[in-house]
């Protein structure tokens, strides 16, 4: 199946920051008025980590907003390298989000229990409206590495051995990733370069396997895209 692909390209990281805050508003106003509410998956990463910086600095009714992680590292609750305490920092601390209403994946607990706790609150948040994703050097996104082997069928992974530190996460599989209404690649600075170029030439790689139905939007500077 042919996946459509929209790509955004902007001269610099900060633009791209903010065309992918701005477009993440705008997909929030339309879910909450034709839903009631807004479900949103968050990505790790620098590149999010400047959008979610932007985000803190709206307004919004914050109130029908829910927050999922699409992975995150076996690391202490509170240690920095979490996705979940970037996000915290960098957003959630600032906005009204209820504390209930974010859905961090508990990975303190080691992987193989935070994936299975994990499992049913994405299968109860299915579809989402909105997943956010970034892209390593080697193609990964959320943690799904190149050549580690994922269950399609799976909701969650326990991620064992991956080739960055920590080795043990838990990540969202491909088929959870595309079970929503958007998706957002972030990605920037010329390390990508060779990624992304490959993506786009049909080398399968772990950001080849985000699916969703009405296809995925890139949001890109002009040093990854080449």
């Amino acid at each position: 199946m042919q996946i459509i692909q929209q790509w955004h390209c902007f001269e610099s990281p900060a633009q791209v920051a903010q065309a992918a805050c701005d477009a993440i508003m705008r997909a929030a106003q339309q879910a909450i008025v034709a839903r009631g509410c807004f479900k949103l998956v968050l990505a790790g990463g620098l590149t999010p980590e400047r959008v979610y910086q932007l985000l803190a600095k709206q307004q919004s009714d914050w109130s029908k907003w829910r927050i999922y992680y699409g992975d995150d590292r076996c690391l202490p609750a509170d240690h920095p390298q979490r996705n979940s305490v970037m996000a915290q920092r960098a957003f959630l601390d600032h906005v009204s989000i209820p504390s209930a209403q974010v859905f961090t994946m508990l990975t303190e607990l080691g992987n193989l229990q935070a994936a299975r706790l994990y499992q049913q609150v994405v299968a109860d948040a299915m579809p989402f409206d909105l997943v956010l994703l970034g892209m390593g050097d080697d193609g990964h996104t959320a943690s799904l590495f190149p050549d580690h082997d994922t269950p399609s069928e799976a909701l969650v992974h326990a991620v064992f051995n991956a080739p960055k530190f920590p080795p043990e996460r838990i990540s969202l599989s491909a088929t959870a990733l595309s079970n929503t209404r958007r998706v957002f690649f972030m990605i920037t600075g010329a390390e990508k370069q060779t990624a992304v170029q490959q993506w786009k030439s049909g080398v399968q790689l772990p950001v080849s396997h985000i699916a969703p139905a009405e296809g995925i939007e890139i949001y890109i500077d002009s040093a990854a895209l080449g």
